[in-house]
């Protein structure tokens, strides 16, 4: 039973707002009692918290399965896009924008989570790409983990809706892959640009 509060009520807080969807809601949705809810989760922050939890291990699982699928680099990143565009599409406002807004705590406590992995997957990431040839040797890579990561958190905390943010992304990735890209990688992104823009 609780799995699937955590689910409903994230899938409630997702769509319609973290701060607008009650316990009541939820109760509702799911034609139980909110007492029931309150057997698993003290207050509503607390359900905000393993619900921001589950979707974090989801979102890292599903990195994984696209790393392991072996793109080049470039091409893993458009994928990696592709993965969020579908996970996040159905969505106005930004979920880490509104999490930031109404429950700093959790939101900060979910980024501390969350730079590690993606620190990880973007070195991963930059390696492959050197090696491949399609990043230039002599990049920086802790520096340009660094950029890249503050480039796409500073979009994500402080853009209001998804769509403007998916796009800004989308523009982040390409200035991050022109600033190390060989000419071999520069033509790969071109090709990954096009294909993205007939999507």
């Amino acid at each position: 039973m609780k799995d699937k509060i955590i689910k409903k009520a994230t899938d409630m807080f997702l769509k319609l707002g973290f701060k607008s969807v009650t316990m009541d809601d939820i109760a509702c949705e799911m034609c139980i009692s909110k007492k029931t809810i309150y057997k698993y989760f003290s207050n509503k922050e607390k359900l905000i918290e393993e619900g921001t939890e589950v979707v974090q291990q989801n979102i890292h699982a599903m990195m994984n399965k696209v790393v392991a699928q072996n793109h080049s680099a470039i091409a893993e990143n458009f994928e990696m896009r592709e993965m969020f565009k579908q996970m996040f599409q159905s969505f106005d406002n930004s979920p880490a924008f509104q999490l930031k807004k109404h429950y700093p705590e959790i939101y900060y406590k979910m980024i501390a989570n969350k730079v590690e992995d993606c620190n990880a997957i973007f070195r991963q990431n930059i390696e492959k790409g050197i090696s491949e040839g399609l990043y230039r040797k002599e990049t920086d890579v802790e520096a340009a983990v660094k950029f890249y990561y503050m480039l796409i958190f500073a979009i994500n905390e402080n853009t209001m809706m998804e769509k403007d943010a998916y796009e800004l992304e989308a523009k982040a990735l390409e200035y991050h892959t022109r600033a190390i890209a060989t000419p071999a990688g520069l033509i790969e992104l071109e090709k990954q640009l096009l294909k993205n823009n007939n999507q």
